[in-house]
């Protein structure tokens, strides 16, 4: 059975519009043989990345305080639940031509040099592999393939640092230039999520 980790992470919960599309792709695996994980990252409520949670992972873990053991957990948890997926989903909104900061802040907890990356003299090399990840992208403009889009090569490059390099974008656009407009987009990438989810 293949296994599915959905993230969400809009700040208006079901009624975001990022969130259309991972119900839709929700309802699409419904009848499939596929294990669901869902994860709110705003209701997941992590702090911004600070120097101390930061120390305790370069911190040997027989060396680590009680509070350093604690912080350093945090990421643990969910690295081994990234590693116990097969297939990442981040259902994601644009905020001021970037991800939402919940975003950067689990992220952060998933970069980590010589568990999920490592460096080498050719550079940083993944140490995640066998993974694929979608991004289901939802838009008030339209902004895909033009240089206003620097979060599509974020995202790419944040799954790609781990070593995902399998990737699928699947984009809701100009979900703000009128409801014609909305409703277009919105069933185009609904088409899109059906046809990904048949090739699972």
């Amino acid at each position: 059975m293949k296994k599915v980790l959905l993230l969400t992470s809009s700040l208006f919960g079901d009624n975001g519009n990022s969130s259309q599309l991972a119900a839709a792709f929700k309802a699409e695996v419904a009848d499939k043989n596929i294990s669901l994980t869902e994860k709110d990252l705003v209701a997941l409520n992590l702090p911004h990345l600070d120097a101390a949670e930061l120390v305790s992972w370069m911190t040997p873990a027989e060396q680590r305080s009680e509070e350093q053991a604690a912080l350093a957990q945090r990421s643990d948890l969910l690295i081994e639940e990234l590693l116990a997926h097969d297939v990442v989903v981040l259902a994601v909104p644009l905020y001021n031509l970037g991800i939402p900061s919940q975003v950067k802040a689990y992220f952060d907890r998933l970069e980590r040099a010589g568990v999920t990356f490592k460096y080498t003299e050719q550079g940083p090399k993944g140490l995640v592999e066998g993974k694929k990840a979608v991004v289901l992208a939802a838009r008030g403009g339209v902004y895909a393939g033009t240089d206003w889009d620097s979060q599509t090569p974020h995202l790419a490059s944040l799954f790609g640092l781990m070593g995902i390099s399998d990737q699928r974008f699947i984009y809701a656009e100009g979900l703000n230039m009128g409801e014609e407009k909305k409703a277009e987009a919105i069933g185009s990438a609904k088409a899109e999520i059906a046809e990904l989810v048949a090739a699972l």
